[in-house]
């Protein structure tokens, strides 16, 4: 008997967010469908022919009476459910007409990032939640020898860049002169509300409580299960479809995929370009950061095929 073919559903939703960021509009879904009384992003599915945009753009309209003004691709999450296949097709709005209700009497609701947690949502919905508490640039810190000079390109790229999420990546440093360092980057990061993951071991949380760890790709391979817990970011850096696998299975919140171009520091090492980049993407299942000769002229093309963003070292490190 020939196994059975699963429906295939293509959803638009929106990730509306408030003009200070800081806050999401989300939706309750009726008691009379599936997961009815589960919280989601507000869309719908598409009909036939229209394309993602198209199809947000009209279910914003009947669902909450708004009409969307500036909007770009945030994630794309596919979902196995036993008897169907969901296509997510998510975008953040970033500017709206209107003021949203609920047109068909569902209950909307807007709810700060930090809450997010405190509402059920469909299991397909969480990596929308990832990625729309998480910002479109991820510094990666360069090493630096002078501690003073340390503190003031990091200060800088806070202060001028608006950069919100920072890895502290130091491999030539001692254990003893890390961990004194990554003090002083967390306190320069929670004076600007920006979030600090270090590079390395998962320990090195027990001495500084940063806010996770961003592990290398050997780490990655060799782990079974989540090192940390799960109220801590975890990232890793990853290559290929087979460590993207991995960091699903460990449960990570988001990755780099690299590298997209040639870089000085890994000059042997071919690129994989922006088809194979968006083809990874495409079933991460979780936000990707794109990395390697990325600058912030990118931002908008790795959007365009599915990243979360960029992370570079060079184009915040200055």
């Amino acid at each position: 008997m020939n196994a059975m073919v699963k429906r295939r559903v293509h959803v638009a939703a929106a990730a509306i967010v408030s003009a200070d960021k800081k806050q999401v509009l989300i939706a309750r879904r009726p008691s009379s469908v599936d997961h009815g009384g589960l919280w989601e992003f507000p869309g719908g599915k598409l009909a036939p022919y229209e394309t993602g945009l198209e199809g947000l753009k009209r279910e914003l309209h009947e669902e909450l009476g708004v009409e969307i003004v500036r909007a770009q691709p945030l994630i794309r999450v596919h979902h196995e459910y036993p008897d169907k296949h969901i296509l997510l097709d998510v975008w953040q709005v970033h500017e709206f007409s209107g003021e949203p209700f609920g047109r068909e009497g569902q209950a909307v609701r807007w709810v700060a990032m930090h809450e997010l947690a405190n509402y059920p949502f469909p299991a397909a919905n969480l990596p929308i939640l990832q990625a729309v508490k998480l910002p479109t640039e991820y510094l990666i810190t360069a090493e630096e020898d002078d501690e003073a000079l340390f503190d003031k390109r990091l200060e800088r790229a806070l202060r001028e860049d608006q950069v919100r999420l920072v890895q502290l990546r130091d491999k030539h440093l001692s254990r003893e002169a890390y961990l004194a360092r990554a003090e002083r980057a967390l306190a320069l990061c929670k004076a600007y509300e920006a979030r600090l993951l270090l590079n390395g071991e998962p320990d090195l949380l027990d001495d500084v409580d940063a806010d996770g760890i961003h592990l290398t790709s050997e780490r990655l391979m060799s782990l079974e299960r989540r090192p940390i817990a799960d109220d801590k970011l975890l990232a890793a850096s990853t290559h290929d479809r087979e460590q993207l696998r991995q960091a699903v299975v460990l449960g990570s919140n988001f990755v780099t995929l690299s590298p997209l171009r040639t870089t000085p520091s890994h000059p042997e090492v071919a690129p994989m370009g922006w088809h194979d980049f968006q083809q990874l993407v495409e079933r991460a299942g979780m936000p990707v950061f794109a990395l390697g000769g990325m600058t912030r002229f990118d931002a908008h093309h790795a959007r365009a095929v599915g990243a979360q963003g960029i992370a570079s070292i060079r184009d915040f490190w200055k």
